[in-house]
């Protein structure tokens, strides 16, 4: 699936050896015969991880797409060692998140994902 990037976040992961980036990346969402599928993908040091959500419109697969982003970076072993920051260590990573995913928010995540 080709799309246009809308965007990219760099978070960070702290190790022994320093800190290394960990871009996530948003493209549009682009048609086919299953509906509208946005691709994200997040640089993980050892590898990239690259997934779409789809949706019935472009805006529902956006917004799934953000969603995925955030389990995906809570559910990390990076997030679970305290190892992954974005405005700072445990400021959250800015991106919304399912209902049952709430209470694994942390910082400004926490405050504003609604």
């Amino acid at each position: 699936m080709a799309a246009m990037l809308i965007g990219t976040r760099i978070l960070h992961v702290k190790s022994k050896a320093g800190t290394a980036e960990v871009p996530v990346s948003l493209y549009a969402p682009v048609a086919d015969d299953l509906g509208w599928g946005c691709r994200y993908e997040i640089g993980w040091p050892r590898r990239t991880r690259t997934s779409t959500a789809w949706g019935f419109d472009a805006l529902q697969a956006v917004r799934l797409a953000m969603q995925k982003i955030a389990s995906e970076l809570y559910a990390s072993a990076y997030h679970k060692q305290g190892r992954l920051a974005w405005l700072g260590q445990g400021g959250g990573y800015g991106f919304p998140i399912t209902k049952n995913g709430r209470d694994l928010l942390v910082g400004y995540d926490k405050e504003f994902d609604g």
